[in-house]
């Protein structure tokens, strides 16, 4: 029979998946936006950038919640705030209309509670394979990247965006509540306060890793900007790279697909490693590898070359950001651990943004991806150092983590 945590898991992951719907419906109607609306592809691009935002901060404020209330109470309201936001964009007559319902409704208040705060619960429920939990359920969100963008282009093709929206309304209503409800258990250690009556006592360890927590945290946040730095580069631009060398759209896109594909992989098999090696190590790893496969798109001239870039480059990155949620879970108090992860994972966000941001700002100067790459391999070189010096401290403050893990 399966045990719960298990079931738990599997609904963690499903629902990650669904809601990341929001996240490609708006990037995937990008094109139909800039027509229906008669603006620019910057101003298209918004409504992407708006969710973002309000994903972002959104997880802050749902990690908290969370901490004090249970993952039930985030997670039923973005269950009704996902389909509302999928109306509301659906019956927007502008861009900025479009923008405060993929911002507000869909990011802020619906899609950010199925990240960072699912993540921070599953590991309250797992022990020995703790990683490996935390790596499949945040790998519902590259499962959403594979699943999501072929559906709602169909969609688009067939009925346009607003209808396609309205559907997308309907299955998220039907499909997130079955998922929530199974996580009304609450974990032991927020049973426990709630049986007696008061609130987790504070943790006494005050001094993580032997600095004060928001040091820690700017450290880890740090790491998390400067390895989604390096890692938007082939991510955001693998398409624009491939049309550079003489390849089309479509085989860019593979590229992309195969990355991501490989980076479920990357993400599990790490999730794996690091039950056994810890997280720090487990980030140390990522990290290397990463900064060892980036060169190499620089080398690749073929088309075959490419694919086997992408593919490495997935399976070297994609479990780097489950190791920053699994040493804020280690380092910081366990009723901490909603929304320390979630300002994490919030950190690799804004990462990836700016990132692919200054990747393009660097082509537009110089006319070449290369040190665009260069740039990625550099900020990865930062990455690695905040890496090194946060398994150090483990080892020397061994006593201040809060699970019993090889650092």
């Amino acid at each position: 029979m399966i045990s719960y945590p298990v079931v738990r898991l599997i609904a963690a992951f499903t629902l990650m998946a669904v809601a990341g719907s929001t996240m490609y419906a708006t990037i995937v109607g990008l094109n139909d936006f800039a027509v229906e609306f008669n603006v620019n592809r910057g101003m298209a691009a918004a409504p992407y950038m708006a969710f973002m935002i309000g994903f972002g901060v959104g997880g802050l404020v749902m990690g908290r919640a969370a901490d004090r209330f249970g993952i039930m109470a985030p997670n039923i309201l973005g269950a009704l705030c996902v389909p509302a936001g999928f109306v509301a964009a659906a019956y927007s007559v502008g861009i900025w209309q479009l923008c405060l319902a993929t911002g507000l409704l869909m990011g802020m208040c619906g899609a950010s509670a199925t990240f960072g705060p699912l993540v921070a619960d599953i590991s309250h429920w797992f022990n020995r394979r703790r990683g490996l939990a935390m790596g499949i359920v945040i790998s519902g969100s590259y499962m959403a990247g594979a699943v999501w963008p072929p559906i709602v282009q169909h969609f688009i093709d067939l009925f346009g965006w607003r209808d396609t929206f309205l559907g997308l309304s309907v299955f998220t209503a039907c499909a997130m509540p079955p998922l929530i409800a199974i996580l009304y258990r609450k974990p032991a250690h927020m049973a426990a306060a709630a049986h007696t009556r008061a609130t987790p006592a504070p943790d006494v360890r005050v001094r993580p890793l032997g600095m004060s927590p928001n040091s820690v945290q700017t450290l880890i946040c740090a790491a998390g900007v400067g390895c989604c730095i390096a890692m938007s580069m082939p991510q955001v631009h693998i398409v624009a790279y491939a049309i550079d060398l003489g390849f089309t759209a479509a085989r860019g896109a593979e590229m992309l697909s195969l990355m991501l594909g490989f980076g479920i992989i990357s993400r599990l098999t790490s999730g794996w490693i690091s039950d056994r090696i810890g997280g720090f190590r487990t980030l140390i790893l990522g990290s290397t590898l990463q900064m060892m496969v980036l060169p190499t798109f620089l080398l690749a001239d073929t088309l075959s070359a490419l694919y086997l870039a992408s593919a490495a480059f997935g399976l070297s990155q994609g479990g780097i950001v489950p190791s920053y949620a699994l040493i804020s879970r280690v380092v910081f108090p366990i009723n901490d651990a909603g929304w320390r992860i979630s300002a994490a994972l919030l950190s690799t966000l804004v990462g990836m943004a700016v990132g692919g941001w200054m990747a393009g700002a660097l082509y537009d100067l110089t006319g070449s991806y290369t040190i665009s790459f260069l740039n990625g391999v550099a900020f990865n070189a930062i990455n690695l150092a905040i890496a090194v010096t946060l398994y150090l401290r483990a080892r020397r403050h061994p006593e201040t983590l809060h699970v019993v893990a090889t650092a």
